[in-house]
């Protein structure tokens, strides 16, 4: 059964802990989810390599992500899934994935989940774009995208929200909830 997340909390701001938590990504390098923000914003999309959600849309993402650059606005992914109970959202496989997608923006594994629990993420895709100021002003679908990607005329919900969010600083009080597969939680010791 498909996870939905709850519709963005305006305003909300992650905690300096985990914007400025180093995670490893996959092209080698350490960064902190703050270092990643561009001037007019930022998009934190957790993803993972396994799921048919993310993997419908993933190239759709990608153009996405490169079309919010243009716009000021930066892109990071992050996989949380428990790569031990899914082998597949391994580390080694995330560098594989985001090489086979040609990723422009870095794919960080938050391996012990603590973003991702401090975030409320629930599923992949999940999207959480802030304003310049760090405060959250979408938490919305890619597009009508489910496990099939939508038709290439879809409306892109994430691409039209963060483009408001860059001119005014608000996003859409109108926003569709993402869904996907839920975030696969480590078992509590």
């Amino acid at each position: 059964m498909a996870a939905i997340p709850p519709i963005c909390d305006f305003g909300w701001r992650p905690s300096d802990a985990t914007l400025d938590t180093e995670l490893k990504a996959t092209d080698g390098k350490t960064y902190t989810i703050r270092d990643l923000a561009g001037p007019n914003g930022l998009v934190v999309a957790f993803i993972c390599n396994h799921c048919p959600y993310v993997k419908a849309v993933i190239d759709r993402i990608v153009s996405d992500a490169a079309t919010l650059k243009e716009m000021g606005i930066g892109f990071v992914a992050i996989n949380s899934n428990d790569a031990d109970a899914y082998p597949d959202d391994s580390f080694d496989k995330m560098k594989l994935f985001a090489e086979m997608h040609g990723f422009p923006f870095p794919y960080l594994h938050d391996e012990d989940q603590s973003v991702a629990k401090a975030w409320d993420a629930v599923c992949t895709p999940d999207f959480f774009g802030f304003n310049s100021d760090m405060g959250l002003q979408y938490r919305g679908r890619l597009d009508a995208s489910r496990k099939d990607a939508a038709p290439d005329d879809v409306r892109r919900d994430l691409v039209e929200a963060m483009k408001q969010v860059s001119e005014t600083g608000k996003g859409p009080e109108e926003q569709v909830a993402s869904m996907g597969c839920s975030i696969k939680w480590k078992d509590a010791a």
